[in-house]
């Protein structure tokens, strides 16, 4: 199945970059007061219709969730956020990626990012080690004596700037969507505190990525490994870093 996966994740990633390179979108205001573009639609139906070839398994997207309704809840689902970085997309910054996760028993346990500008995709599945475009990934055992921190592009805020601030941690990169989870699994950043708003399917694909790599998710109000299919799709604030990290 993940074979299959990374195929969708390609075909969203080629038809977004098709979007973005003839600058003919526009912007339109969802509900939630995020952005949404033509990208965000047709990567969307070409994920959801290709999910629905696959399995009967019950899909959970930013781009057809409604939170007027309750969330419904599944033992197995997939997680989509078919543009991760709507406002990356707009900025032309590059940083947004198309994210695609199956989530069981509350566990994300097969994920893949898809960046479509460098072409880059990153996969997991629980037990089954990381992968960034074939080649195995790690963040165990970096011996790099400096700690390296990642922010977003869009959304920092004075408490993540406190926390860097605290823990005396100057290197700070930025990146957009859930790239930043990827560069902590590659082994390049050593942090990621996220201190306001982020919804499960900004974070399970890359969550597995991470785990399976040698990193965690930490929820910062359980003190535990994040988890998803909860009474709301909103994340709590939470730390993702390597495992062998103390601070």
């Amino acid at each position: 199945m993940l074979d299959e996966v990374i195929k969708l994740a390609k075909a969203a990633s080629e038809k977004i970059l098709e979007i973005y390179d003839a600058h003919t979108y526009t912007v339109s205001i969802k509900e939630d007061d995020s952005p949404l573009t033509q990208a965000d639609i047709a990567s969307n139906k070409i994920i959801q219709e290709g999910l629905a070839k696959l399995s009967d398994i019950p899909v959970i997207s930013e781009e057809t969730f409604d939170f007027e309704k309750p969330r419904p809840h599944y033992e197995k689902f997939w997680l989509v956020d078919p543009l991760d970085g709507t406002k990356d997309f707009i900025a032309r910054n590059g940083q947004f990626t198309v994210n695609i996760a199956l989530v069981e028993n509350r566990v994300p346990v097969l994920g893949v990012v898809a960046i479509p500008v460098s072409g880059d995709v990153f996969y997991a599945e629980k037990g089954k080690d990381a992968f960034q475009n074939g080649t195995k990934i790690s963040c165990e055992n970096i011996s790099r004596k400096e700690v390296i921190g990642t922010d977003s592009c869009f959304h920092s805020t004075e408490q993540t700037l406190a926390f860097f601030k605290e823990h005396n941690i100057t290197n700070i990169k930025k990146f957009g969507s859930s790239i930043k989870l990827c560069k902590i699994a590659a082994g390049e950043i050593d942090i990621y505190p996220r201190l306001n708003g982020t919804k499960e399917w900004d974070t399970a694909a890359g969550h597995v990525i991470l785990n399976e790599a040698g990193g965690e998710i930490i929820d910062l109000v359980t003190n535990r490994e994040m988890e998803y299919d909860k009474p709301s799709v909103k994340n709590n604030f939470f730390i993702a870093k390597r495992k062998g990290l103390r601070i």
